[in-house]
């Protein structure tokens, strides 16, 4: 078995070994973070330099974050068509919105999504709360999170640790040890399927057996590269487009404040004092000297700046893959098909998100059946799930529902499955307040 990592020194103690480990990693974390708060110009400022920072690499993650996470639902499918197998199905979703409601997942997912179209990974942590007797799902910080993973299968994660600080009166609390005068504690978790491990400050403080018998990690890309473990930015493609465009409308700024303000020409004049550009204003000049005012604006040059930034900006949607009607830029109303060809590279993007982001969700789902299942002793076996995400594009409901109508008529779609494309959250629910509402209708009928 070959273990691998980005880099690996057996004989040093893991606290000091994680101080130089995946140091490209975290360098291209800064960068991308610090690229998305705005700070984006590489040059060093000089004093009085003007410089505009337009800071669209916010809005496109932003914008793409809403599109992906429009919308979905934990789906849990009857193993047969049994109805020991429907009953465990409907325990099991009702289970996993009890935890995505306690949790606040929705907010909790929405923000994940952001840090990790920033970074380009993400994660989740699925414990056991002991003292709320209740899961707890958290999206630790990757920039703190190193993995260990078989070489030929990155898939195959063997151990995590977790890196991060507390205040010293919190480490006391959350671990049950004596308390720290220390204003901040380093707290290292490490974790196999085996064992977990507790380091503070550098030296180890716990060591016992895993009590979830699997890591309680879910570490998952941006956009995945092949055969790599960790992804890649959104922030990548268009750094270089959106550096060019603050240069580019900075000129332009710069052009127009001088224009405003003209800049006057003497030819021919040695010296000169009291020149005042104002109307009205008169000059004396030497004979055969030549004034007037430096039109920065002649032949047209602002409209050459103008265009160079819209064809900046059009390249940059392009490589974000988030095309300009995406902003509501519809200078001409579209049909819902043309739309959607429009807004095909979005869709597009969206989709590759959905496959990364749909394989993680299902394993946050086995890790919280699998607790519930330690803890309360319910069966939720074979923790299947699947994730229904709803449509990126406003959809026609009134079509949508005649659509289903026909297809359950038909056979082709069950009731279950037209329940959850309409976005029902409990289908096994609503099926059973139908049948209860149909008998009673009927008892009321014979009565009569």
């Amino acid at each position: 078995m070959v273990i691998a990592t980005t880099q690996v020194q057996a004989d040093v103690p893991l606290p000091q070994r994680l101080t130089t480990l995946d140091s490209e990693r975290m360098r291209a974390y800064r960068g991308n973070l610090e690229f998305y708060e705005g700070r984006q110009w590489t040059e060093s400022q000089q004093r009085r330099d003007r410089r505009l920072t337009f800071n669209y690499a916010r809005t496109i993650i932003e914008k793409t974050a809403s599109y992906t996470m429009s919308g979905l639902t934990s789906v849990v499918d009857p193993a047969d068509g049994s109805p020991e197998a429907a009953e465990a199905a409907r325990r099991s979703e009702q289970a996993l919105r009890e935890v995505y409601d306690a949790n606040a997942l929705d907010q909790l997912d929405f923000d994940n999504e952001i840090d990790c179209s920033v970074l380009g990974d993400a994660a989740y942590k699925v414990t056991w709360d002991a003292a709320e007797e209740r899961v707890r799902v958290s999206a630790p910080d990757v920039q703190g999170l190193f993995a260990w993973w078989l070489a030929d299968d990155p898939s195959r994660v063997w151990r995590v640790a977790s890196r991060y600080t507390l205040a010293g009166d919190e480490s006391a609390a959350l671990f049950d040890i004596p308390a720290s005068t220390a204003a901040e504690r380093s707290v290292i978790e490490v974790w196999t399927n085996d064992t977990f491990e507790l380091w503070l400050d550098g030296a180890l403080a716990e060591s016992a057996d895993n009590p979830y018998g699997f890591i309680p990690y879910v570490i998952y890309p941006n956009i995945r590269e092949p055969k790599q473990f960790w992804g890649v930015s959104d922030l990548v493609a268009v750094k270089e487009p959106l550096r060019e465009l603050n240069r580019s409308l900075t000129q332009l700024s710069t052009i127009l404040e001088l224009s405003g303000n003209p800049i006057a020409v003497l030819e021919n004049v040695t010296e000169a004092q009291d020149i005042a550009v104002q109307p009205g204003a008169v000059w004396e000049i030497p004979e055969k000297a030549r004034a007037y005012l430096l039109d920065l604006l002649q032949g047209g040059g602002a409209s050459l700046h103008v265009e160079y930034a819209n064809l900046i900006l059009r390249t940059m949607h392009d490589l974000a893959e988030v095309p300009r009607s995406a902003f509501g830029d519809n200078r001409q109303a579209l049909s819902g098909v043309a739309l959607q060809l429009e807004l095909d590279p979005l869709l597009k993007k969206v989709s590759r998100k959905r496959l990364i982001r749909g394989a993680a969700l299902r394993r946050r789902n086995e890790m919280v059946l699998r607790i519930l299942e330690g803890q309360t002793g319910e069966s939720f076996a074979p923790y299947r799930s699947r994730i229904a995400w709803a449509p990126v594009l406003p959809q026609d409901r009134s079509r949508l529902i005649e659509d289903e109508t026909r297809l359950v008529a038909s056979g082709i779609h069950s009731r279950r499955t037209a329940a959850g494309l309409l976005d029902v959250a409990d289908p096994d629910s609503e099926w059973t307040r139908w049948l209860s509402e149909q008998s009673a209708s009927s008892e009321e009928g014979d009565d009569r």
